[in-house]
């Protein structure tokens, strides 16, 4: 069986305070399981960062559907499709505190609540660990998909919904989530201890990334090392100096139409539990009237929500959807909403997209955790297989780039390319996990597989074959972008 996941961890970036190496546990441990310390805690800044993704995405422009990087809204206007994703992380000391209170106190009364109600259970897939039928390793995305694409098979005659709600973790209700919180310790209120992690992950104040690199828009190096020769692996030597500092510490600024503050930080190791249990009400409400009444099939992976329901029922389903989640003022996302009809089309399943005018678009997938669905076949999603042999062409480009420095500065005409690296990310020759000895240091470090062993693993849990065909040139691919640069070796 799997191991379940450990409270402490080493993590290896840098922060406002110390790094936390496994020699520190004890240590560690003898802090967080303190009730009363942890209620006196000064919780220090987060830090924060975007990840930006773009996205090639199928758009209404005028009409006429065609994929762009842009698309036009509502209001006629024009936008990019880029995604922005909020990342704030705290440091290590803080994220002990967050995750020991997650994964030892609040997420075992979470899962002794859900196992009193066994549909509801089922239903959230996301942030937990759910063992495998055989009982030997934990659920993943792969195990959720199927089973929804198992229950499509198995009705034949369905619609499928899905749903996303918009701006989840920025736009939860404070008061809401600290009554759920309460509720799921079994209080009426928070106690001390957790009620000074709850104001850490709501009144949260964080400092950019961007404004840490004051040195032409790359970190200080000189004042790294002159820090850790001190025994500060840290940005500053203390807290007081990054206030003393010209760097700004901004708040969470984030307001609901109240003027109320909302929102939690993504990227807190507290985050995703306490997601998970500020959607329990609306979970245990949709498995009481849509399930246990209606036969609706339903499954929340995050703030991804599907529904299987008879086609005569999706205007009644999207309505009792709509008015449950506005009680916990949150709102579903139109852009992202699709509905999919299943049906037995000359002997083998079908799907069709309905359209706003209820008019049937021929074979498009259900979309749904990294996969395409249409019923007779399974396929990877086709934005993450484009994003697969994109990072391989750029991670080649940019090996190329520093082929061409050691050129210029060697004063040489030739330079090899060392291929193991990208065989490894980027082949066959990379499915297998091994062990990785890393010069200089004195451990190994795991090598878990690449993108392809996840497709093939995937393709045989899924019984898709037709997955395998999908990836069947990478080879190729991968010959062809090393053949287009000047290695002496390509």
């Amino acid at each position: 069986m799997e191991k379940r996941k450990d409270w402490f961890k080493n993590r290896g970036y840098i922060h406002f305070t110390n790094k936390t190496p496994l020699s520190q546990r004890k240590k560690i441990l003898s802090y967080v399981e303190q009730p009363k310390i942890i209620s006196r805690h000064s919780f220090s800044p987060l830090i924060f960062k975007e990840i930006k993704q773009r996205r090639f995405k199928e758009s209404n422009f005028n009409g006429v559907l065609r994929r762009s990087h842009k698309k036009i809204k509502k209001n006629g206007n024009v936008e990019s499709n880029i995604k922005i994703r909020e990342i704030l992380y705290a440091t290590h000391i803080d994220a002990h505190i967050y995750s020991y209170y997650t994964q030892k106190i609040i997420l075992p009364k979470y899962e002794n609540y859900l196992l009193k109600y066994p549909e509801l259970s089922k239903a959230i897939t996301a942030y937990r660990q759910i063992e495998t039928e055989d009982g030997l390793k934990f659920k993943n995305n792969t195990h959720f998909a199927k089973d929804v694409f198992s229950e499509i098979k198995k009705r034949q005659n369905c619609v499928a919904i899905v749903l996303d709600i918009k701006n989840f973790f920025p736009s939860l209700n404070h008061k809401k989530l600290k009554l759920a919180w309460a509720k799921i310790l079994g209080h009426k209120s928070l106690p001390k201890d957790h009620y000074n992690i709850f104001k850490s992950a709501t009144r949260f104040s964080y400092v950019k990334l961007n404004d840490l690199k004051t040195k032409n828009n790359h970190f200080d190096e000189k004042r790294l090392a002159d820090n850790r020769k001190k025994g500060k692996d840290t940005f500053f030597l203390s807290i007081k100096e990054l206030i003393d500092s010209d760097i700004i510490i901004h708040k969470n600024q984030k307001k609901d139409s109240k003027n109320n503050l909302q929102g939690i930080p993504q990227g807190l190791p507290i985050s995703a539990l306490l997601a998970n249990i500020y959607m329990l009400s609306f979970d245990q409400v949709i498995i009481d009237i849509l399930t246990k009444k209606h036969n609706v099939y339903y499954r929340r992976y995050s703030d991804d929500i599907v529904i299987l329901c008879k086609k005569n029922q999706t205007d009644f389903v999207e309505e009792f959807l709509t008015n449950e989640i506005k009680k916990l003022d949150l709102e579903i996302s139109e852009d992202k909403t699709e509905k999919i009809l299943f049906k037995i089309n000359n002997n083998r399943l079908q799907s069709y997209k309905i359209n706003e005018d209820s008019s049937l678009l021929f074979n498009f997938p259900l979309n749904y955790l990294g996969f395409e669905f249409y019923g007779y076949q399974t396929l990877i999603k086709s934005k993450n297989l484009a994003q697969f042999y994109r990072n391989m062409k750029q991670s080649i480009a940019r090996k190329h780039k520093r082929v061409d420095k050691i050129k210029e500065k060697d004063l040489v005409d030739t330079a090899p390319l060392f291929k193991g690296k990208i065989y490894r990310l980027y082949s066959f020759k990379g499915v297998k996990p091994r062990k990785i000895h890393v010069k200089g240091k004195n451990y190994t470090r795991k090598f878990r597989g690449n993108y392809l062993r996840y497709a093939y693993k995937a393709s045989e849990e899924l019984e898709a074959p037709e997955i395998k065909r999908q990836l069947k040139n990478h080879w190729k691919i991968l010959q062809k972008t090393i053949s287009k640069y000047d290695f002496s070796n390509s």
